[in-house]
């Protein structure tokens, strides 16, 4: 029971606390973000070597380290974004009206640069851990990607509850591809896929016949899988998400967006 109790532990810990961080550094004064991002970077290149010494390390301790050391590049990648530093060719608000392609392609210039970046990492991890036992960390990374990848196609589509609040001053023109509607055709079809990925891999890792790597792995890939899934709902439900990373934003940050009385509580999910 506590085998496959753990993954789901280590996996919500890192989960909260590896976006807390990335939320506190980015509060942070714009002179901090080249330190802040120094540090990233050296993390995230000692973490592509802990992927290719795991990668054919087939035991317990090899699955958890390749969980954290995929957490550990993606949040290079979020931090870069969120910093300003790989974003995209475009750093202006939306002027094509929404609906339209050009509407389309203007948002997508906003973020290419972090897709492209996104893209090319994965390849390289692939490349590094290609034909190797434990696939944990290359795993961890592209759920981290799609998972992402979707929660952006919504907020762009149209959701209840937007990120806004969460984006520095630097990065405010991206409101304008965001769109605030009380459904959108994706979202249900995207929780319905998302879920359906963490129930296979759930099922995996409860296999009678499954060995202990498989246990912490699968275990490892279905809870961030699903807490993925949590955070699609987030951006649907009235609930009040600020209250999970509240310590790691400024007073001033919780207090911003008031109450909504037609829907309860203020909302202010991750995506």
């Amino acid at each position: 029971m506590l085998a496959h109790a753990l993954p789901l532990v280590f996996a919500l810990l890192v989960w909260w606390a590896g976006t807390g961080l990335v939320l506190f550094l980015d509060q942070l004064p714009a002179r901090t973000y080249r330190w802040s991002m120094a540090g990233a970077s050296a993390l995230a290149l000692a973490s592509m070597a802990g992927l290719a010494v795991t990668s054919d390390d087939a035991s317990v301790s090899g699955a958890y380290i390749a969980f954290a050391c995929g957490v550990a590049v993606w949040g290079w990648h979020e931090m870069a974004f969120l910093m300003g530093y790989l974003a995209g060719p475009r750093k202006s608000p939306a002027t094509a009206a929404r609906g339209g392609w050009r509407h389309v392609m203007q948002a997508i210039e906003a973020i290419l640069f972090h897709e492209l970046a996104i893209l090319a990492t994965l390849a390289a991890i692939l490349a590094l851990t290609w034909g190797g036992a434990n696939q944990v960390g290359p795993g961890t990374f592209a759920i981290l990607w799609i998972m992402r990848l979707s929660a952006k196609l919504n907020v762009y589509l149209g959701v209840p509850n937007l990120t806004e609040e969460f984006l520095p001053a630097h990065l405010k023109y991206l409101k304008s591809f965001f769109a605030r509607k009380p459904m959108n055709l994706l979202f249900p079809v995207s929780v319905s896929l998302s879920t359906a990925a963490t129930l296979w891999l759930a099922q995996m890792a409860l296999a009678p016949g499954a060995d202990a790597f498989a246990v912490a792995g699968y275990g490892l890939l279905a809870s961030l899988m699903g807490l993925a899934v949590l955070e699609h709902w987030f951006l649907v439900l009235p609930l009040p998400v600020t209250a999970l990373w509240g310590p790691c934003l400024p007073p001033e940050q919780l207090d911003a967006t008031p109450p909504d009385p037609r829907r309860g509580l203020a909302q202010r999910p991750i995506v």
